[in-house]
């Protein structure tokens, strides 16, 4: 025969099992998801939105340079990355008119006549040679920090503007033959044109 004192425990043990099961307020749960991801959506739009106003605020800035009919035969060439162009001497005010915004692979070809860039997937550009101003080695550019020198820089100008466009090589050791190369050109450039 059980005793008493144990029956009684064996029912309390039951209720507070009971009691310690919470039921899963389901309601709750999947009105916070719904709030998420509405929340995730409005971020989503405003920075498409903030993207289309600099957009439109760069509209001032001229179609961008297609590759001559005889560019010349190539004296270097790179792939990689491109990463964006920026306001010269501003790296975080990113340049989005013309497609200048958009990230993508790039294969970049120096000839006599200037740099082609060509952007699968995105909107290429040329810049002739008498428009660069200067190449360095640089660290980052709106959105994309590297180690110190990781970044090929080209200072061009187009229309009133000067722009900073960065670019990654796939083999980074290309950055200072690249930067050697062009600020020669660069420079052999301006003195053809100072001596005029």
């Amino acid at each position: 025969m059980t005793s008493q004192p144990h029956q009684t425990y064996i029912a309390s043990y039951l209720a507070a099992e009971q009691k310690s099961a919470e039921v899963t307020d389901w309601a709750a749960r999947i009105g916070w998801l719904v709030g998420l991801v509405l929340f995730v959506a409005l971020v989503y739009w405003l920075m498409r939105e903030g993207w289309k106003w600099r957009g439109t605020l760069q509209g001032d800035l001229p179609e961008l340079p297609v590759v001559p009919e005889e560019p010349g035969e190539a004296k270097l060439t790179l792939t990689g990355r491109y990463h964006g162009s920026t306001t010269a001497g501003q790296w975080l005010d990113r340049i989005v008119a013309h497609g200048l915004g958009t990230r993508s692979k790039v294969e970049l070809t120096l000839t006599e006549a200037g740099l082609d860039v060509v952007r699968p997937g995105a909107t290429d550009f040329f810049v002739p040679l008498s428009q660069v101003r200067e190449v360095r080695l640089d660290k980052g550019i709106a959105g994309k920090v590297l180690t110190e020198g990781g970044l090929l820089v080209i200072t061009w100008a187009h229309g009133d503007r000067l722009i900073d466009s960065g670019f990654r090589s796939d083999h980074a050791a290309e950055h200072t033959e690249w930067v050697d190369t062009l600020n020669h050109l660069t420079d052999k450039s301006t003195d053809t044109e100072g001596a005029r």
